[in-house]
């Protein structure tokens, strides 16, 4: 089972690997934010998963198995991402993201990439449901904004 932090790392390797051809731990470490030792630490933990190939002091490469799940998780982020921004949820998508993806399952984002199809092919659908988001409201019409930090941080610079 892949923690979250693996699919972070496995993400941006895949990403540096589309981008540039080769990953180095240096620029994956450069890209994460994180200290080379934590690189380190990750991708022996990614080569003893069957993700990578890592001798030290090389480039690191993704296994066949480590691509198709880089594969994945760039589109989920991307799908993710178009279907917020679709709904018009443009506050903090990016942060959003991240709070989601860790935890939908593949036949969810299936279901997700085909609703964004749906109100891309059929924008008069897409009309309807804004006109229904006009009321911005929790069931009952209950202020939960308190329930998440993100929500009470972002309302604030809203107001």
């Amino acid at each position: 089972m892949l923690t979250e932090s693996m699919e972070d790392y496995l993400e941006m390797i895949y990403r540096l690997a589309q981008a540039k051809g080769y990953v180095r731990a240096v620029d994956l470490a450069e890209t994460l934010g994180v200290q080379p030792s934590s690189v380190t630490r990750m991708i022996q933990k990614l080569h003893d998963a069957g993700l990578l190939c890592y001798e030290r002091y090389r480039n690191i490469a993704l296994t066949e198995r480590g691509r198709a799940i880089g594969r994945f998780l760039v589109w989920r982020d991307e799908q993710l991402k178009k279907f917020l921004t679709l709904l018009k949820a443009d506050v903090g998508v990016d942060e959003q993201v991240e709070g989601i993806e860790h935890y939908i399952t593949p036949n969810t984002m299936c279901l997700i990439r085909n609703l964004t199809r749906y109100f891309s092919e059929y924008p008069e659908r897409l009309s309807e449901l804004e006109r229904l988001q006009k009321v911005p409201q929790y069931p009952d019409g209950e202020r939960l904004d308190e329930l998440r930090a993100w929500l009470f941080r972002h309302s604030r610079e809203d107001e």
